[in-house]
């Protein structure tokens, strides 16, 4: 016997970018939106029926009509505003919206922002994830590409060696990584603004203020400083590529190197992953 086991299908990599405009100065959005759906569609795939079949012409058409009326508060109500839109569908078990926000921020000019020029911020990408279902709404939130180096407190040492081992064990090195984190939050009823800049301010504080032996470590403590100082999250997961920063051997040339110049490098890389959450007592 041969059955369809699982399906899903829906509108990615929707871009809009909406300009409020104010007495003020205008306010940016700039998103990248997906939406997917999970359902009564086995018949589109086996029957070539589409009765069932919401258009991803159509998930595109209403991402940016929402714009309009959803986009004045945070991203994670606009995303919910979308998945609940689509739950409605009788067909629609599962609604996911996934929203990237790039940052954008207004110019200085004379000391003072412009009210209608922008430059493309260095801050990583705010994501959320939003998954309707007809049991309850998940909210994930989070950050994607933050570019972070320290330039001391970083060590690798202790490490098993064999044959093909060449990396020398460093106490004291350069790290750089660009972190992606999401988190999990317990309600979906939440300033959600608020909550993910404290969660960010906490994930950048506590990266500059430890001692880090690995990257494993490192994951391990802004993970649990983030579960420890903030109640709204119930789980966090972080990908930490190591960049590596070499130092340069400048001694054909006469000099010394003392942990100074440094040639970086992003492929090959390792990659660190780890989810931290909560347990029950």
């Amino acid at each position: 016997m041969i059955e369809l086991v699982a399906d899903r299908y829906g509108k990615a990599a929707i871009r809009l970018v909406r300009v409020a405009r104010g007495p003020d100065g205008d306010t940016l959005r700039d998103l990248t939106v997906a939406i997917a759906l999970e359902g009564d569609f086995a018949a589109a795939h086996t029957d070539g029926d589409n009765t069932n079949v919401i258009a991803t012409d159509t998930m595109k058409n209403t991402a940016y009509a929402f714009a309009k009326s959803h986009l004045d508060g945070p991203l994670e109500a606009y995303g919910r505003a979308l998945a609940d839109h689509f739950l409605a569908a009788p067909q629609v078990d599962v609604a996911t919206v996934n929203i990237k926000g790039h940052h954008w921020q207004h110019i200085a000019v004379g000391g003072q922002p412009a009210p209608d020029a922008f430059v493309r911020g260095g801050e990583g990408t705010r994501v959320a994830t939003i998954t309707g279902t007809h049991a309850g709404t998940t909210v994930e939130a989070g950050v994607e590409d933050v570019v972070v180096m320290k330039t001391t407190r970083s060590a690798f040492r202790g490490f098993p060696r064999d044959t093909y081992t060449t990396l020398a064990e460093t106490d004291d090195r350069l790290m750089a990584t660009k972190v992606t984190a999401i988190w999990r939050y317990g309600s979906p009823d939440l300033d959600f603004d608020a909550v993910f800049a404290a969660v960010r301010t906490t994930l950048l504080e506590v990266f500059a203020d430890h001692e880090s032996p690995s990257v494993q470590t490192s994951i391990w403590v802004m993970g649990k400083a983030i579960l420890d100082r903030h109640d709204e999250v119930e789980q966090v997961r972080m990908v930490l590529p190591n960049l590596h920063h070499w130092l340069v051997d400048l001694r054909p040339f006469g000099l010394e190197n003392d942990r100074e110049i440094y040639t970086p490098t992003t492929e090959p890389h390792g990659l660190i992953e780890a989810t931290v959450r909560r347990t029950e007592a």
